[in-house]
């Protein structure tokens, strides 16, 4: 269902409840006061047909109904349009999912439409329903809370990132696999990369409607509230950005640390090779003398000597303790 919620709000209070945008429309021109409309992944019919209402911009609307956007703030006039990249940490994939939510903020009305599951808006329209006050500031206090709700959603996945990092330097110098380390390394970076994308250009978005505040007339209060957002928004870029140095690190310490055990392979593997080439070398020696002897040429004066068979075994002996004590000295056994 495309539409989710849609109320007409005066003096910060729901007044009416239409059924369909037409109704929505008819409402706000006659009775006045602040309409806000949730739609849920719309058509383009649906979607045009609240552009004309409100004269939104073309491309606005193209941004809207195309979505992949990254989170960015625009002015058509009197007409604000923000994309916001949401996000949610999923324990059982240990992994972030985005989504993407697009404001339209007039003067006397807000249309959010929504991509994904997240945020929740229900929940932004209740807590401004139970503060008619604050809701009574405008379509401003709404874009406020929403802003206020991705952000503070912002916060299970920074905890969810955190514990995944701690995972990693566990294993760094444990038993794992090197393969699958940096494999999950690797995912980690970029869904940091990503939460990185999604963050970083709230706080220029934020910096925008607090200099715009002053010229637009926005309630003193409520760029209050605008501004601990930002606090809350600069305080997840600067972790988010310590948590890609660290995965940084990690990488080049894992990366070290399987250079390191290839290298201590490689050498153990050549001692072993010293090891294997210096006997084989022993044993070469009484080999060759007695494959001379074993040749029985007619005209071979030591096989007349009656000392040639000891003289032949000494000469194989020394000939191996020779080769064993080089071998020795040059530590190869």
């Amino acid at each position: 269902m495309p539409l989710i919620d849609n109320a007409i709000y005066r003096d910060g209070r729901r007044v009416q409840t239409p059924h369909t945008l037409e109704e929505t429309f008819e409402l706000n021109r006659a009775e006045g006061g602040m309409a806000w409309i949730g739609l849920y992944r719309p058509t383009d019919a649906e979607l045009a047909a609240v552009a004309e209402e409100f004269s939104l911009h073309e491309l606005a609307v193209e941004d809207a109904s195309t979505g992949h956007q990254r989170a960015k703030l625009e002015r058509y006039d009197d007409v604000l349009f923000v994309a916001l990249r949401p996000a949610r940490y999923i324990d059982s994939a240990e992994e972030v999912e985005f989504g993407e939510l697009h404001v339209f903020v007039g003067p006397d009305f807000v249309v959010t439409v929504r991509h994904a599951e997240t945020p929740d808006l229900a929940q932004v329209r209740k807590r401004l329903e139970a503060d008619p006050e604050l809701l009574a500031r405008g379509p401003e206090a709404v874009l406020y809370a929403i802003l206020d709700q991705v952000v503070d959603e912002y916060e299970p996945v920074v905890a969810g990132l955190e514990n995944d990092i701690d995972e990693i330097e566990d294993q760094l110098f444990g038993e794992d696999d090197d393969e699958t380390l940096a494999r999950r390394i690797y995912d980690l970076s970029r869904e940091v990369i990503s939460f990185q994308r999604a963050v970083h250009p709230l706080v220029g978005m934020l910096d925008a409607l607090l200099r715009g505040g002053v010229r637009y007339g926005v309630d003193v209060e409520l760029q209050r509230s605008l501004r601990d957002v930002l606090d809350h928004v600069t305080r997840t870029v600067e972790r988010a950005d310590s948590y890609r140095a660290l995965l940084a690190s990690a990488l080049q310490v894992q990366s070290t640390l399987v250079t390191r055990a290839m290298t201590r392979t490689t050498i153990q593997q050549n001692e072993q090779i010293k090891r294997i080439t210096s006997w084989a070398a022993i044993l070469f020696a009484p080999t060759l003398v007695g494959t001379v002897y074993g040749m029985n040429f007619r005209y071979m004066p030591e096989l007349l000597w009656t000392w040639g068979y000891p003289f032949a075994l000494l000469l194989m002996l020394l000939l191996g303790l020779g080769l064993y004590v080089v071998f020795k000295i040059k530590r190869w056994l």
